[in-house]
C-alpha cells in the first residue's frame, strides 16, 4: 500500500483550483498489477469544465512547489502516453474526483518503483500524444501543475476506508 497526500502547488495563482486529497495505491505482489484510488477535492463546482490530466513525475522533490518534480516518470524512454504513470484524464464532478483504476502499468516494487516519486495534477486535459508537437509526446500538453504529492508507504487502513465510497459512486 502507498499513499500520496495531495496539496496545491505553492507556485500557482490563488484564483486557480486549490486541489487536495489523496491518491492511494495497492499492489498485491511484485508482478501484480497496480490499483489506484483518486480521492480529490477543490475543483471548480461548475460541471462544464474540462478533464484534468494526472501523471506520475520522476522526482519527489517539492522544494519549488510542483515545478521541481521533474518530467513524467519515463524509465523506458517511450513517447507519451505510454509512460508507466500516465493515468489519463479525469473529469471532476461537483468539485471532486472519485475514481478507482485497475491494471495500471506503474509498480511499487523493484527497480522501476514509483515510491518516492510524485503525482501531479495538471490544469488541462492530456492530448494523449496526438498534439503533433514535441511537448505532446513528452507530456500531453497538459499545462501548468495545479497540485502534487510524494508517494510513500502506508498501511491498508486508508485504502479500506476510501474504496467503498469510490466504488459506491461508480454504481450511481
Amino acid at each position: 500500500y502507498a499513499t500520496c497526500e495531495m496539496k496545491p502547488s505553492s507556485k500557482i495563482d490563488t484564483d486557480k483550483p486549490q486541489v487536495s486529497g489523496q491518491v492511494l495505491f495497492k499492489q498485491h505482489y511484485s508482478y501484480g498489477r497496480l490499483e489506484a484510488i483518486f480521492y480529490l477535492d477543490g475543483f471548480p463546482l461548475d460541471n462544464n469544465q474540462s478533464s484534468r490530466a494526472i501523471h506520475i513525475h520522476e522526482l519527489g522533490d517539492l522544494s519549488n512547489g510542483c515545478d521541481s518534480t521533474g518530467g513524467h516518470y519515463n524509465p523506458f524512454r517511450v513517447n507519451h502516453p505510454r509512460h508507466p504513470g500516465d493515468f489519463g484524464n479525469f473529469l471532476p464532478k461537483e468539485g471532486k474526483i472519485r475514481k478507482y483504476k485497475t491494471n495500471l502499468f506503474a509498480t511499487i516494487f523493484g527497480p522501476y518503483s514509483i515510491m518516492g516519486r510524485s503525482v501531479v495534477i495538471h490544469e488541462q486535459e492530456d492530448d494523449m500524444g496526438k498534439g503533433n508537437n514535441k511537448a505532446s509526446l513528452e507530456n500531453g500538453n497538459a499545462g501548468k501543475r495545479l497540485a502534487c504529492c510524494v508517494i510513500g508507504i502506508s498501511n491498508k487502513n486508508l485504502w479500506e476506508e476510501k474504496l467503498p465510497e469510490v466504488m459506491d459512486k461508480k454504481k450511481r
